[in-house]
């Protein structure tokens, strides 16, 4: 007889292959069909609403890894909301203004601002914008995102435009917004303004330099000041000494210096001076006043103090240069000193400074040196590689330059102490952003909100012709605002003031009805800052969404990007902060830890994985990652996840394949009925339902991920399932035990699928689809999240099993070494004996599993003797002091159906080839439980 056929073989049309890069897609138009996104809503209406609000990448290129990680963190939050039965609309956003687009156009036209007008210029951004946006959608979508995708929100709209100019004209009626001569970032190569979001921090190498001041009316006295910006000296306007420092007069052959004395021994060290003596010693503040004069220009000097003066570096003394420099400004303001700023746009030496006219202010620096030695006035130069601010997008180095611009005053109507009072209020997830934001708002300077750019939101503001005054008129904004949301921000560019003003605005200083408008456009962080205001109140534009948002997610250098400006723009026009929750992730790095760069060869892109291993590993990827760290990723590791979605895949593969008989409608098996193990198995998913319902809820993904790849590897396929195949196998189809393992199986079923929905969305979706039984959801996103079933909870249960378990452990370290010498070559040929003392802890536990103990070993023999075992094959373990384990060969012989080892195997005439076990099974009589 085949007894083959009398066995339950497992039985599923769930591929062992999983074949992500062709299956995804296919799933992805079946979602798009189905209007999955829209399903969702449907099914949500009325419930509770959770607002998760997109910070809009940029439409200026394909994304990369950092955007992977960024939208697939965000889809996590959003479908683990929705399964917990959350109205979740997401809106997906890009940002479409500004230097970022306009500085990839202008590569890709190969020319300069200079080569076009304006208004043609914008109108191919436009339409460079709208296609990396339908790119990027593409692309987004490919990472299995659930999103509306048809209604997104796009900074380049006339809603939004009209949006932004909208939140302008409430922070001008707030009188937040005003304009003013002061030192800002700029970029020469970009020729513009920059916010401080805008600029990065790398080493750079300046020359340092020690410069002789002479005193006015003493002869030969000179204030020795130290600067890395030489080309900032033709701005100088003071010198500046610390009040509470002491300042050393030093006789230098026929010269006298000043410079504080703690620091002359190293100045005289690097000028290689040996013979000088101290003079007399002052405080600081008397120095207050002293006149001196410029070294190269027909100007006086003037000692001021400042706290700012340190004395690790240099002479003590700091030149002052108010157009150049945020500290030096403020101190010219408390000095009522001349604001200078002798360069142009492009970084260049105005006609004013006749020695160093139109050369590049770095460049700049080696002729000043050379001016300065030849009038003896230089001391010493060397060069110095420290931290210096550049441009975020054209990476070169930027210049403090004063100019005109418009503000945010961040400590107008104390509005900065709200802003701190409200990040109070904020939960930040990790804890350290709120301290970092904090800081951050407590240092930043007011907000520049002019660029001096072509694609951008115009400043609503004009001036009059006549007295050059500027139109601070909330009505003349509002008319902007009702044009652009006709006709599009482009409309500034082609209408004249007169068509666009109301008939009845005039100059408030000279009556005059002639203006012209300001050419500058707004930061395009002001752009997406507004956006909880262009998005979130405008529920008739996108269905759902309510103000303020529960969380804001972004990268850590939001802290001083998208957060803050969102926290400034929010709390100046309505006193609130625009979201409840903010979390942060770190940045994605390569298997060292190194930023990944063409140059180096260690860029991943996305499209590559999802192309060759599929979206569902980058998103385990994600999952698995620390995110309040960088985020690793090499091609080892994407191959160790490749791995361990393949443990997960083949263990959920095991449950469907053997639940290919099972109608849980009639077939399941009640709770009371079951066996001790399955409902062991019953008590550990319930402790994972509550650990990732836990990690879910407390943003901890990577622990999702852990212990569910644990519940799977460890709990399920290295015990469970190993025990249970016998039972699944050789027990009657539809015997009480079998239907009691296939009960616990569709459980665990359900239940995984539903836990890695929010993360491996593909797959999840996939083993959704192969579950049998008709009374389910269609999707597993329209299912919902488990939650603990109480009464599957058996702690006393658990800590029998716990005992069983450790028993268990130490005969398999017996088993391994009888198959190392040979005895047995698989478990099932073994006979196992074990004893314990009668006195032992553990004694009532292996007596009371007595006639279990074969199938959870997995052995064909296993008896428990009553005396303490003999001979070199005695195994004694080392962690149960008195545990003997004993492993021979199995009595009997093995039977052809079920492979254990038996003495009955031969006894019945008619099956002489199978066991006692299997006798009664293919006799169709088989009663066990």
């Amino acid at each position: 007889m085949d007894y083959s056929k009398t066995v339950n073989l497992p039985n599923t049309d769930f591929p062992m292959k999983a074949d992500l890069p062709r299956r995804e897609p296919e799933m992805l138009k079946t979602w798009e069909e189905a209007k999955l996104y829209q399903q969702v809503r449907q099914q949500a209406e009325g419930k509770p609403k959770f607002i998760l609000h997109d910070g809009p990448p940029y439409a200026n290129g394909h994304i990369h890894l950092g955007h992977a990680l960024n939208k697939i963190l965000k889809d996590i939050v959003v479908k683990y909301k929705i399964l917990q039965g959350f109205d979740v609309p997401f809106n997906p956003g890009w940002d479409c203004h500004g230097l970022p687009v306009e500085h990839q156009l202008f590569k890709e036209l190969k020319i300069t601002k200079h080569e076009i007008d304006q208004v043609t210029f914008r109108q191919k951004a436009r339409v460079y914008a709208q296609k990396f946006i339908d790119i990027q959608r593409e692309e987004f979508k490919r990472l299995g995102l659930l999103a509306d995708w048809d209604n997104p929100y796009i900074t380049m709209t006339n809603e939004y435009e009209a949006a932004i100019i909208g939140v302008f004209k409430e922070l001008v009626r707030k009188d937040y917004i005003y304009k003013g001569l002061k030192p800002v970032h700029w970029c020469a190569t970009c020729e513009t303004a920059l916010a401080e979001a805008e600029v990065e921090y790398a080493d750079h190498t300046s020359p340092s330099v020690y410069v002789k001041f002479p005193v006015k009316n003493e002869k030969d006295t000179y204030v020795l000041i130290w600067t890395t910006t030489p080309w900032t000296l033709p701005a100088n306007v003071a010198v500046a000494f610390h009040p509470e420092s002491e300042y050393a007069y030093i006789k230098t052959g026929n010269e006298t210096w000043i410079l504080a004395e703690q620091l002359a021994e190293r100045v005289m060290s690097k000028a290689k001076l040996t013979g000088y003596a101290v003079l007399k010693k002052v405080s600081g503040k008397t120095l207050e006043g002293l006149k001196l004069q410029h070294p190269f220009i027909d100007r006086e000097v003037v000692g001021i103090l400042g706290d700012f003066v340190t004395m690790e570096d240099g002479t003590g003394v700091v030149h002052i240069a108010p157009g150049h420099g945020e500290e030096d400004y403020l101190a010219g303001k408390k000095y009522n000193l001349p604001i200078i700023a002798p360069v142009n746009d492009q970084g260049k030496f105005t006609a004013d400074v006749k020695d160093f006219a139109g050369q590049f202010v770095f460049k700049a620096n080696e002729p000043i040196k050379s001016l300065l030695s030849s009038k003896n006035l230089l001391v010493h130069t060397e060069e110095i590689t420290h931290s210096y601010p550049h441009c975020w997008r054209c990476k070169k180095p930027v210049i403090f330059r004063a100019t005109e611009q418009w503000f945010l005053g961040v400590d107008r109507h104390g509005l900065r102490q709200e802003l701190l009072a409200n990040i109070k209020k904020v939960t930040w997830v990790p804890a350290i952003g709120q301290n970092r934001i904090a800081s951050m708002v407590e240092q930043r300077p007011d907000w520049c909100l002019s660029r001096q750019r072509y694609w951008g939101m115009p400043i609503p503001i004009f001036y009059c012709k006549e007295c050059n005054t500027d139109l601070m008129d909330v009505a003349a904004i509002e008319a902007v605002e009702n044009m652009v949301r006709r006709e599009g921000s482009d409309s500034w560019y082609i209408k004249t003031p007169s068509e666009i003003l109301p008939e009845n605005i005039k100059c408030s200083k000279c009556g005059s009805r002639n203006f012209r408008k300001e050419t500058d456009i707004l930061d395009v962080w002001f752009d997406s800052g507004v956006s909880h205001t262009a998005v979130l109140k405008h529920p008739e534009i996108f269905p759902g969404v309510t103000w303020p948002s529960d969380m804001y997610l972004e990268g850590s250098d939001q802290h001083r990007g998208w957060f803050q400006t969102s926290l400034i723009t929010s709390v100046a026009a309505t006193g609130q902060a625009p979201y409840k929750t903010v979390l942060t992730h770190g940045f994605t790095v390569d298997g060292e830890g190194k930023k990944m760069s063409k140059s180096l060869g260690n860029v991943i892109s996305p499209q590559n994985i999802y192309s060759q291993q599929g979206a569902d590993i980058i998103r385990l990827w994600v999952s698995s990652e620390d995110y309040t760290e960088d985020a690793r990723l090499s091609p080892d590791i994407i191959k160790r996840l490749t791995e361990a979605y393949r443990k997960i895949r083949n263990t959920v593969r095991y449950f469907l394949a053997n639940t290919y008989d099972f109608d849980a409608a009639k077939d399941s098996v009640p709770y009371a009925r079951m066996t001790d193990i399955d409902k062991w198995a019953l008590h550990k998913l319930q402790e994972l339902v509550a650990e990732v319902t836990s990690a879910y809820d407390s943003y901890q993904f990577h622990q999702v991920y852990s212990k569910t790849y644990n519940f799977c590897v460890v709990a399920m396929s290295s015990f469970y399932l190993d025990v249970l195949k016998d039972r699944l196998y050789t027990f009657k189809s539809d015997g009480l035990a079998r239907r009691s393992a296939q009960t616990v199986l569709y459980e665990i079923l359900g239940t995984l699928a539903r836990l890695l929905a929010p993360i491996m969305s593909f797959t999840a979706e996939e083993i959704w689809r192969y579950i049998p039984g008709k009374n389910k959801q269609k999707s597993v996103f329209l299912a919902s999240f488990p939650i603990v079933k109480k009464e599957y909870l058996n702690n006393d249960l658990i800590a029998e099993w716990d005992r069983v378990l450790l028993l268990r452990g130490e005969v398999s370290k017996a088993l391994e070494i009888a198959r190392r010498d040979k005895i047995i070559n698989s478990s099932l040929e073994a006979k196992v004996l074990v004893y314990l003392p009668v006195n032992h802890e553990l004694t009532g536990v292996l007596r009371k599993f007595d006639h279990s103990w074969p199938s959870i070993l997995i052995v064909s023999q296993a008896e428990l003797p009553a005396e303490p075992l003999t001979g070199d094959k005695v195994f004694s373990s080392p962690e149960i002091t008195g545990l003997q384990i004993m492993v021979t060969k199995a009595e009997g012989t093995k039977c052809s159906r079920c492979w254990n080892y038996s003495k009955a195997v031969g006894q019945d005439k008619d099956h002489p080839e199978i066991c006692e076990r299997c006798l009664p099974v293919v006799m169709g009589k088989d009663q066990r439980a």
